[in-house]
């Protein structure tokens, strides 16, 4: 078993243009301030790091880590969830996902689509360069407008998506695997790679890549009405990275699982702090330790009614009281003796 190491926050939602969220300084020393003793680092986010010089320089990646370490804080992951996304977009979506990408790439979906693709090569070697071995992103869709099909999807069609997304991330993938980082989806709502059979449909179409694995954030799961507990069972062995974040699912006569087109404070299913929610955190954390899941506990906040500043204050806390020092030895080692084989036999009668 493992310790989980924590707690950590993501900065995506906390960046602003007033102080401190807007510098690396400033969020380094408002989050050590509130205990945490990591930071997710957001790589669109140019206030935070220059991610293709990242890339390029260890000596910048050195003085990115010693300006971080400074505040007694560790990067704990990259992200590329933007830049993610954009490896695969659908082109309904193309409007609506251009925000995504500088002002140069817009209305070029191939051109944005290369950008994406070389991002996702720039953070392979920067998280190299800052010695983290794992990383998080989004896979992107090609698929997910067909996920409650009406007309019925075609045959083959489900396996023609999955095998042109694993052409779109296997050079990426290899880029990752030279690096020797694991690249760690996060599974999603909007998203090709959402719950456990699709995770497994494009682990098939990489042919089983061992750089392909899981961002676990039960809160996702809930939407899903999935088992987010049953799931670490499934897929440990994948799970390398870990939000805390909840969410909650109360369904009405009037609205479910789709939401009704409603903004998250009305639809049945929405994101929550941890602990206002739904998730168990409490068996979630004890077996992400029993199967000795090495992953940071890394606050997300997404809660669509307590502010980002509280829910920063309350994270840490909530986060170190459910961390479990793992234990070294089993409660019945006292009672326990030195192995004589004469000794077992006459026990079992042999």
């Amino acid at each position: 078993m493992k310790t989980i190491k924590g707690p950590a926050v993501f900065l995506a939602q906390f960046m602003d243009d007033h102080a401190p969220f807007n510098s690396l300084e400033g969020l380094c020393k408002w989050a050590s301030d509130l205990g945490y003793k990591g930071i997710q680092i957001p790589t669109w986010e140019i206030r935070l790091i220059d991610l293709k010089k990242a890339a390029e320089s260890k000596t910048y990646c050195e003085e990115l880590a010693g300006t971080v370490g400074s505040y007694g804080l560790e990067i704990t992951e990259l992200s590329t969830h933007l830049q993610g996304q954009l490896v695969a977009v659908h082109p309904a979506y193309d409007l609506m996902f251009d925000n995504f990408a500088p002002d140069d790439y817009k209305n070029n979906p191939k051109a944005r689509t290369e950008w994406a693709v070389n991002q996702l090569k720039y953070a392979a070697k920067a998280s190299r360069n800052l010695g983290i071995d794992v990383h998080g992103t989004f896979s992107g869709a090609l698929l997910w407008h067909t996920f409650h099909p009406w007309p019925q999807r075609p045959e083959g069609l489900v396996e023609m998506g999955f095998k042109e997304l694993a052409n779109r991330w296997m050079p990426i993938l290899n880029t990752f695997d030279e690096q020797g980082v694991d690249v760690c989806y996060e599974i999603h709502p909007g998203e090709d790679l959402h719950d456990g059979v699709t995770f497994e449909h494009f682990l098939e179409a990489t042919n089983n890549h061992k750089r392909v694995n899981i961002l676990y954030d039960p809160s996702h799961f809930v939407l899903q009405q999935l088992d987010y507990l049953e799931y670490i069972d499934h897929y440990h062995e994948f799970i390398k990275m870990f939000h805390v974040k909840d969410a909650e699912f109360k369904p009405t006569g009037k609205k479910g699982m789709f939401g009704g087109y409603g903004d998250w404070k009305d639809r049945a299913g929405r994101y929550r702090h941890p602990g206002d929610g739904q998730v168990d955190f409490k068996n979630a954390f004890s077996k992400l330790t029993e199967y000795g899941c090495d992953v940071w506990a890394v606050l997300e906040w997404e809660c669509c009614i307590k502010s980002p500043e509280q829910g920063a204050r309350e994270g840490a806390p909530f986060i170190k009281k459910h961390i479990i020092e793992a234990t070294q030895k089993r409660f019945d080692d006292f009672a326990g003796s030195e192995i004589d084989e004469n000794k077992l036999r006459n026990i079992l009668g042999i």
